[in-house]
């Protein structure tokens, strides 16, 4: 990835567009074919000296583009005399632009396989493992690890969807001139859709069907956009770990190095260091999508220049981060260790109280009143939970089984068993297990096919 955004390669995709443009104009007459086999003979010599080069000359013109231009026409003798013609800056960027877009996010979408291969199969791996699950970040029901890995998984296959989808819209601007209109290919040629049409071809490239003096600026925000989204799902993974590591649940860990450094004051420390960088580059990732709405928004009339310099920083960077965000998810969520000990004492804790519904049940099916049952179960289940916060046993079972208004309708031992909560978790397992399954048999077959659920 940051050999696709570097400087070279920039220059490089630049005199890529430029000798797709001349060997279209020599397949039409405009030029001859040596001009533009001298200008391929040449093409690949972006080196050190030609980038000093170029910089000279861009001191002297203040125009990145010209500067490379000129650069480049003293390397060849032949064809320099022709390159560039009949085209404004912008058919050769934003044409290199929208090849570098597109590579750059089958690149991510290679390292996001990677990452979707690796949360299926810790789901697989974790399906029937049970642990207690939290809404308002307050005990609820039990769930499974798997099925708690899989809702990451759920989000990475809709981010990679969001990516595709994104991918096959890119277009470039094609060669249209300085607004857009075709005029100054007009003058070489009756047939400048022609032209476009042979050196977009030679790029592997299609174009926008109407352009100003670039393309639509909306679609760098539609790219930028996907790539949040990516930020979005991995930044809630992170931080979810990041809870879920805390000592007081203790559940999960992120890989920890034998003679990794966790503090320069406290050696003991075992922090979470690979989440919390998730988080700090999820949430640059995610005001970068503002900055390519205003570009999109204001690109008044034909074009302004006003988005060019935010570009050169925001799209590598946007692309840089969404990349190492991936590459750091993918060592965690191979490392990931799941503490079954503490998973167990927290589901322990508090999974009786998450049975007492099933409890409900089971009293009204003995012939309890609905209402007055509930009302024995929550004066109860009060009492629990202080003994619980306390750091006492759960004694919800034992205080239910004591309780007459409760024993006159089910014995002690079917109270406990209606208080197992261990087992609670309903279809978890298979759901998590069908998703995973479905994610690994994605990933056999054509990543760039959309997205349909099969489960």
């Amino acid at each position: 990835m940051r050999a696709l955004w570097s400087e070279r390669a920039k220059r490089l995709t630049w005199r890529h567009v430029w000798v797709a443009l001349a060997e279209a104009q020599a397949e039409l007459g405009l030029i001859t074919a040596e001009q533009a086999a001298d200008l391929r003979a040449h093409m690949h010599e972006v080196s050190e000296a030609s980038v000093a080069r170029a910089l000279e000359i861009e001191r002297e013109i203040h125009h990145d583009l010209m500067a490379e231009l000129r650069a480049y026409a003293e390397q060849c003798p032949v064809g320099g005399a022709v390159l560039h013609l009949g085209a404004t800056s912008a058919d050769i960027e934003d044409n290199a632009d929208a090849l570098r877009l597109r590579e750059g996010i089958d690149l991510l979408r290679g390292a996001l396989r990677d990452l979707i291969r690796a949360f299926a199969e810790q789901t697989l791996r974790y399906a029937d493992l049970p642990t207690m699950a939290f809404t308002h970040l307050q005990p609820a029901e039990p769930t499974t690890v798997g099925y708690r890995l899989a809702q990451y998984l759920q989000d990475l296959l809709l981010d990679d969807e969001a990516l595709r989808a994104a991918r096959a819209l890119i277009r470039g601007k094609g060669f249209r001139g300085a607004v857009g209109t075709s005029a100054s290919y007009a003058e070489l040629t009756d047939d400048p859709a022609a032209l476009e049409q042979r050196a977009l071809a030679k790029l592997g490239l299609e174009a926008f069907p109407v352009s100003t003096q670039i393309y639509p600026r909306k679609q760098e925000w539609t790219v930028v956009n996907a790539l949040a989204g990516l930020g979005q799902t991995l930044y809630k993974f992170a931080f979810d770990l990041r809870l879920l590591q805390s000592p007081p649940l203790g559940e999960w860990s992120e890989p920890f190095g034998v003679k990794q450094v966790g503090s320069s004051a406290m050696p003991f420390k075992r922090n979470p260091v690979l989440a919390e960088r998730i988080g700090a580059l999820a949430r640059f990732l995610a005001a970068l999508p503002r900055v390519f709405w205003d570009n999109a928004a204001h690109s008044l009339l034909e074009r302004t220049l006003d988005d060019s310099a935010n570009r050169r920083a925001a799209l590598p960077e946007a692309f840089l981060a969404a990349d190492e965000i991936v590459q750091l998810a993918l060592r965690v969520v191979r490392g990931l260790q799941v503490n079954e000990v503490p998973t167990k004492r927290t589901l322990q804790a508090f999974s009786p109280f998450a049975a007492t519904e099933r409890l409900l049940m089971a009293l009204v099916k003995a012939g309890a009143d609905r209402q007055a049952a509930h009302e024995v179960i929550r004066e109860r289940a009060m009492e629990a939970w202080a003994a619980v916060v306390a750091g006492l046993p759960n004694p919800l079972a034992d205080l239910l089984c004591s309780d007459a208004r409760v024993t006159c309708h089910l014995s002690p031992e079917q109270v406990r068993k209606a208080l197992d909560g261990v087992g609670y978790v309903g279809d978890a397992p298979r759901r998590a297990r069908a998703l995973a399954n479905f994610a690994l048999e994605r990933l056999a077959h054509d990543p760039m096919e959309p997205l349909v659920w099969t489960i």
